[in-house]
């Protein structure tokens, strides 16, 4: 257990986005969990953003955080209208220097129209390669869920969804209260 948390740690979440057949879907689960202890099961983690609501926006990690960088974020993207990889660039910049930010522990995955991204404190804005995106405590069990459906006949929606069942299977920290948000792809 944590010196300074007598619960232990706080684990994040699981949250995966696809993009297949002219669609980006992003899921997540709606548990938050404190040491061994299930404090809300029906967090919702993940959300549009942006101006429109063009952006799909997922975070794992510390809710306070998450929320502090989501509200960075959007202000980039009002700071560069239509350009999400600018829009991450910057705020990868600034959580990696800003004395404040350096100590957020969250990550993200942010997806519009054109692109998807991770973000994360390292500094890293990273797209994946095969439409597949996946971060959290269950991450990798649902990343390698979808991965294994990509070449499948099933769309994209349908292939986040088995995936996060997957990982909420498999991982305690994952929970079968998923939320879903789907966008029309480039």
């Amino acid at each position: 257990m944590s010196e300074h948390n007598p619960f232990g740690t706080m684990h994040a979440t699981t949250i995966i986005t696809v993009r297949k057949d002219g669609k980006v879907v992003m899921a997540g689960d709606g548990q938050v969990s404190l040491g061994q202890t299930v404090m809300k099961g029906n967090a919702r983690k993940v959300r549009r953003i942006g101006k429109n609501g063009n952006v799909i926006a997922g975070f794992a990690g510390a809710t306070a955080d998450a929320f502090t960088l989501l509200e960075r974020l959007e202000r980039k993207l009002e700071q560069y209208p239509d350009q999400l990889m600018r829009a991450c660039v910057e705020l990868a910049k600034d959580w990696r220097t800003d004395k404040y930010l350096r100590n957020l522990e969250a990550m993200m995955l942010v997806a519009n129209k054109d692109i998807t991204l991770a973000v994360t404190g390292n500094g890293d804005v990273l797209e994946p390669e095969n439409g597949v995106m996946a971060i959290g405590s269950g991450g990798n069990y649902a990343y390698a869920a979808a991965w294994a459906l990509m070449d499948s006949d099933k769309p994209a929606d349908e292939i986040a969804h088995r995936a996060m069942k997957i990982a909420s299977e498999i991982c305690v920290y994952t929970n079968g209260n998923i939320i879903v948000e789907t966008l029309d792809a480039a």
